[in-house]
């Protein structure tokens, strides 16, 4: 909480206390209803005509952490991107022409107002993109499958304390996430970030290595731009509920990344492409599933 100025830290303050905001267990579906009422309004409704006052709330010992959704910055970035890999011919498909004026609109008087444009929460549809797996160690993993096991090593109490994920329960969640701390994310990006350009050079990378120096240079910055004692977390989101229990158990895409690197650094090129070409077989099956009927 000592990232947020006043007047914002009391209010998030009172906000985790409240009774009436949407619990971690309840809170992606509450995110995800509200976006799927915004799309079926006519016309749809691309962001929010207001911030979200809502927030993922965690507690680790006697510290408060705290997430904003804010949904309506991260809906204009979604957007952006969207108009950006879709043809324009395709767009007013999907959203009238009117919509996308008071979007540009809206975006603009926001940044015009010197508002941040670095949302808390980084989203990417249908995988994890493979980067996002460096600032991760295997061991950092909660996983929940919503019937009192957890794949955290063998079957245990959902109820069970994993390391770095706090109490949890299964009573109805199915989850998957890695929690760390913000020195230990910046240091395994640094340290990926160096390997990758001694060994690959400064390009964006492309199959089988996949790890480029653009994209972990990217994911730094955005690191760097939090409080120092902040957590960092990897959420596999909505992905848990169209993979089934045992991808989920088997998943060990943290520890391949890391075995890539570490081969990589030796200059074990044998084994990094097999590394990484073993996340690419199972993270694009899941991809495709964007394009599935």
């Amino acid at each position: 909480m000592t990232a947020f100025p006043e007047p914002a830290r009391t209010l998030w303050t009172a906000y985790a206390e409240s009774r009436r905001r949407p619990k971690r267990i309840r809170a992606l579906g509450v995110e995800h209803l509200e976006a799927l009422h915004r799309l079926a309004a006519d016309p749809p409704e691309v962001a929010p005509e207001l911030e979200s006052q809502d927030a993922y709330v965690r507690r680790a010992g006697d510290a408060l952490y705290i997430c904003p959704w804010g949904t309506r910055l991260r809906s204009w970035l979604a957007y952006e991107r969207f108009r950006e890999q879709t043809h324009a011919r395709l767009v007013p498909m999907f959203a009238p022409p009117v919509v996308t004026e008071r979007v540009e609109r809206d975006y603009e008087r926001w940044k015009r107002a010197g508002r941040t444009l670095r949302p808390h929460i980084l989203t990417s549809t249908w995988h994890v993109p493979l980067t996002w797996f460096v600032p991760f160690a295997s061991g950092e993993r909660c996983l929940l499958l919503g019937d009192g096991t957890s794949g955290k090593g063998k079957s245990a109490p959902a109820t069970t304390e994993h390391a770095g994920c706090g109490p949890t329960t299964a009573a109805t969640a199915r989850t998957l996430i890695y929690v760390t701390a913000m020195a230990e994310a910046r240091r395994r990006v640094e340290e990926s970030l160096r390997i990758v350009r001694t060994r690959l050079g400064d390009g964006d990378g492309g199959e089988p290595v996949t790890l480029g120096a653009g994209r972990l240079e990217e994911l730094g910055r955005w690191l760097s731009e939090f409080h120092p004692r902040s957590l960092v977390e990897l959420d596999y989101g909505g992905l848990v509920h169209l993979l089934d229990d045992r991808w989920l158990r088997a998943d060990a895409s943290v520890a391949e990344t890391a075995v890539a690197l570490a081969a990589l650094e030796r200059g074990e090129v044998e084994l990094a492409v097999a590394m990484s070409t073993r996340l690419l077989d199972r993270w694009r099956p899941v991809r495709a599933l964007e394009s599935a009927n």
